[in-house]
């Protein structure tokens, strides 16, 4: 993913204010901003006690995350990051016994301001890979996958994908690794290569398949499976879900706040937040019984 501006994290009390930005407030009903739930939950004395002692005393975690991938994370009408895993995420921080502090800026800052420890925590629809464990480490809290979805009654076949226009958000696991390597596959065998469309965000991807610009998208199963929802008789998902991998919550690399952020999950699982945040997007298949860390193994 990646986005043209960033926004300095503000308290999560205020309002986040943002101009001259994409807001994705159409996609405002798949959502479910933290805040509420967020506010209603204790913290777990075993998590708070594992964080650092910097972090403990600010009493705020600062979270980054894309707010372009929709129904993860999204802006609603106010500017103000949503979504299922912005719920997630403050159930975390809640926890924790912290209260979330969000910057909104592009994907691919996020892992760097984690790593030069401008940001406690990134939540972001992150798949977790082994390359990215070189930079940082994963809280794990979702099985996912990749799904394609192109125009209904369409014949695309992502097995069979040479010499078709993709359309996918810049910077995503899609773009780096998957698309490529199709590509290449392609070329290798004497046929065209895929014609990859870049977006910085989700919905401009997704709006190129239904204007004709794209043949298909290539997203995660749950991006893919609003979107499909939410423009039924426009667009079908094609092909089987491929490439489970697990999400993330990202942390710096080989810190105290890794194993909090862990423990605080965990707590969640076992409380039955997680799994109710999860039902109610509609995603509970992938639900985790164990909060991992690092389960990527490629």
């Amino acid at each position: 993913m990646k986005i043209r501006y960033a926004v300095p994290a503000l308290a999560a009390a205020a309002l986040l204010t943002l101009t001259g930005c994409v807001n994705n407030a159409e996609s405002e009903g798949s959502g479910t901003g933290g805040g509420a739930q967020a506010s209603s939950i204790e913290a777990d004395q075993a998590a708070v006690d594992l964080l650092p002692d910097e972090l403990r005393e600010s009493g705020v975690l600062r979270i980054g995350t894309d707010a372009e991938y929709p129904p993860n994370e999204f802006k609603d009408a106010d500017g103000n990051p949503t979504g299922w895993g912005v719920e997630l995420a403050e159930a975390v921080s809640a926890k924790l016994g912290l209260e979330p502090e969000w910057e909104i800026l592009g994907f691919d800052s996020i892992i760097p301001r984690i790593q030069e420890g401008a940001l406690d925590m990134g939540s972001s629809s992150f798949t977790d890979t082994v390359e990215r464990q070189k930079s940082v480490d994963f809280v794990n809290f979702l099985n996912a996958g990749t799904q394609w979805a192109a125009a209904t009654g369409s014949d695309v076949d992502p097995d069979n994908a040479c010499g078709l226009t993709i359309a996918v958000q810049a910077t995503t696991v899609q773009d780096t690794e998957e698309l490529p390597a199709k590509s290449k596959a392609c070329t290798d065998a004497g046929k065209e290569a895929i014609e990859v469309l870049r977006f910085d965000g989700q919905p401009e991807a997704t709006q190129a398949v239904v204007d004709g610009r794209a043949d298909a998208f290539s997203a995660d199963l749950p991006v893919t499976g609003d979107a499909v929802a939410k423009l039924s008789g426009q667009l079908e998902t094609v092909g089987e879900v491929f490439d489970a991998a697990p999400y993330g919550f990202a942390t710096q690399k080989d810190s105290d706040t890794t194993k909090a952020v862990q423990a605080a999950l965990q707590s969640l699982i076992d409380d039955g937040t997680y799994l109710k945040i999860l039902t109610a997007a509609g995603i509970e298949a992938g639900a985790l019984d164990e909060a991992t860390i690092n389960a990527a193994k490629n």
